[in-house]
């Protein structure tokens, strides 16, 4: 998992170099990154290139970062916290599953 706490980490720093720039509409310019990404990994998984299969799923992991760290300035949430509610909800899940 440290390759995630890295990534979370050059997420925060490209933050604050896409605040200053033209192109940037808040949340919804990484709204509308992750729906491409989402379809591109649809795309991939039809050709069954598991190399851009991989490729494209890390775009989606990182439009997703870059939309999480974008609503914590928008809307006041902690990412963090939303990690760990997170980890919370799906252990209590698959706990369930697990017994049954």
């Amino acid at each position: 998992m440290d390759s995630f706490k890295a990534l979370f980490e050059v997420a925060q720093r490209k933050a604050e170099y896409d605040k200053n720039n033209t192109w940037y509409q808040g949340s919804n310019t990484y709204f509308e990154a992750l729906y491409q990404e989402l379809e591109e990994v649809s795309e991939e998984k039809a050709k069954g290139r598991a190399c851009y299969l991989e490729d494209e799923l890390g775009d989606v992991l990182w439009n997703y970062l870059n939309l999480l760290i974008a609503l914590e300035k928008e809307e006041g949430i902690n990412a963090k916290s939303v990690l760990n509610r997170a980890v919370e909800k799906y252990q209590a899940r698959v706990t369930a599953i697990e017994n049954g």
